[in-house]
């Protein structure tokens, strides 16, 4: 049974990242207790680049939990052509949030991750265990480094200063507040995208990136969620006693994969897409697979519950409502 502890009437709650995927799907949790105080500020209100800003924030506002859902995310594509700014930016989010959260006494953290953070070739399905035992995907090595320092940020100030610290590393996400931006978008909703323009655009086929051959694990972003909610209400000695010898990080994860071949036909099915679908070799694969072991998380009461099917047909629904940005 999923934990909702973690929502508590004297608590200050900051969400960073709220109008991110993630961020959205905590605030609609978060939401649904009336006794939540809520902490937001958009990009424009508050950059979590620059130190003195987010040290004026703490200070301010002082809240007394903090969900760190901010991070410059993308696909192949974007990580390819901005490792830059995966990195920097996402060290200094990492930097920043977590130091000011020890300096100005916030009760408990949770940072998110990434599955990357894993080697590329990893034992499949990949346990906690495997963090820093061999080289990462090249393709998005920058923006991973930065995530597993978050993940050693936490575990060093845990070891220091005795804080409450907490790290998840989701699966590949998906859902509603997705980004569809061919540039810069993960598989599944580009592959959305792409299919819902070839069926507009009556094409007879539709290219996708690589052989098909990949093996990715999906979690719906309400089931990461409601485990960010029940992995804040465990106590502290739930948590250390979970993530030994460390105090590191729990994987969330759905607990199955399927290949991007197998992903492309469902997303054909739900949109109504008659083309063929071409696979285009020349282009990478990424990671062979990525799939977790996420028995921690689930012997503590959390699995997850949206069914890959009915999250993608949901997932399009939204697409189809918020689709005029993108053409």
């Amino acid at each position: 049974m999923n934990n909702t502890k973690a929502i508590n009437p004297t608590q200050r709650i900051y969400v960073a990242g709220h109008r991110g995927m993630v961020g959205q799907a905590l605030v609609r949790a978060l939401s649904a207790d009336p006794r939540c105080t809520l902490i937001t500020r958009t990009r424009h209100q508050l950059d979590l680049c620059d130190q003195a800003a987010v040290e004026q924030f703490f200070a301010t506002e002082r809240p007394t939990q903090v969900y760190l859902a901010a991070a410059r995310v993308g696909g192949i594509q974007a990580n390819s052509h901005y490792p830059a700014e995966f990195i920097y930016q996402n060290l200094m989010i990492a930097s920043h949030v977590i130091h000011a959260a020890w300096r100005y006494g916030v009760e408990r953290l949770l940072f998110l991750g990434s599955s990357c953070i894993y080697p590329r070739l990893a034992a499949q399905p990949m346990a906690e265990s495997a963090l820093l035992t061999g080289a990462l995907e090249p393709t998005n090595e920058p923006y991973a480094i930065a995530k597993i320092a978050g993940i050693k940020l936490c575990e060093s100030y845990n070891r220091q200063y005795d804080t409450d610290f907490r790290s998840l590393m989701p699966t590949n996400l998906y859902g509603p507040g997705d980004h569809f931006d061919l540039n810069t978008s993960h598989v599944l909703p580009a592959l959305i995208r792409k299919c819902h323009e070839a069926k507009t655009n009556q094409q007879p086929q539709m290219v996708i990136w690589g052989s098909g051959q990949a093996r990715r694990e999906f979690l719906h972003v309400d089931d990461l969620a409601a485990a960010c909610l029940h992995v804040m209400g465990l106590s502290r000695q739930q948590y250390r006693t979970a993530t030994e010898p460390m105090c590191s990080h729990l994987n969330v994860g759905s607990g199955s994969d399927l290949s991007i071949r197998e992903l492309a036909e469902i997303i054909q099915q739900v949109v109504g897409y008659e083309g063929d679908l071409r696979y285009d070799s020349s282009k990478p694969d990424g990671a062979p697979q990525k799939l977790l072991i996420s028995s921690k998380l689930q012997a503590l009461g959390w699995c997850a519950r949206i069914e890959l099917v009915d999250g993608i047909r949901q997932t399009y629904q939204w697409y189809l409502k918020e689709s005029t940005p993108y053409g």
